[in-house]
């Protein structure tokens, strides 16, 4: 399997398509063939970049969580404060759910992973671990700074932070709300606050 910063311009817009309809109808409801039809190709060309759908969606989540890694550190470069960091990452999952509520890749394939081959579940843990260990260290800034409370360890916080975010989305596209991440990080955050 190829790693995501070898791919081609063609195998980027094929795993564009798969990244949107993953974000709207998860691993099980998309084929070759609608990727095919988004790109404007034949499927067996997509085989020739891709050969398996695990292999597509384990570098889809690669890419994914490269992204989101650096996006993690412009909001450790645009702000100082763990707040402000906490309150730019719920931002982050705004933006995702405001493009047509939209869920985050990683969401939506969690949500499936007992179906979801080896090696996407462990890209998708992956990029699950990465959040978690950037969340656990701002949290843990955050009560040492003493903004936040310390009845909690800063990982069952950071757990508890992603979870609101996560469901938030899910919530958020079952009601029909416009209602999205944002806000429930400001609930979550004036809750913990100190």
């Amino acid at each position: 399997m190829k790693h995501f910063l070898e791919m081609s311009p063609m195998a980027e817009r094929i795993l564009d398509a798969a990244q949107g309809l993953i974000q709207q109808q998860g691993y099980n409801g998309f084929s070759y063939d609608d990727v095919a039809k988004l790109v404007g190709i034949k499927k067996p060309s997509i085989h020739h970049h891709f050969p398996k759908k695990e292999d597509l969606v384990a570098v889809l989540v690669q890419r994914y969580t490269h992204s989101f890694r650096g996006e993690l550190l412009n909001m450790e470069g645009r702000h100082a404060s763990p707040m402000d960091r906490l309150a730019a990452y719920a931002a982050v999952f705004e933006q995702t759910f405001n493009r047509d509520r939209r869920l985050c890749v990683c969401g939506m394939l969690g949500a499936e992973s007992g179906s979801l081959p080896d090696s996407a579940a462990d890209e998708v843990a992956s990029f699950f671990k990465v959040n978690l260990d950037w969340l656990t260290q701002i949290m843990g800034d955050a009560q040492n700074a003493g903004l936040i409370k310390k009845n909690c360890d800063a990982e069952s916080l950071a757990q508890a932070y992603l979870s609101a975010l996560e469901g938030a989305m899910v919530l958020g596209r079952g009601m029909r709300t416009v209602q999205g991440p944002a806000d429930i990080a400001r609930t979550f955050l004036s809750t913990v606050s100190a």
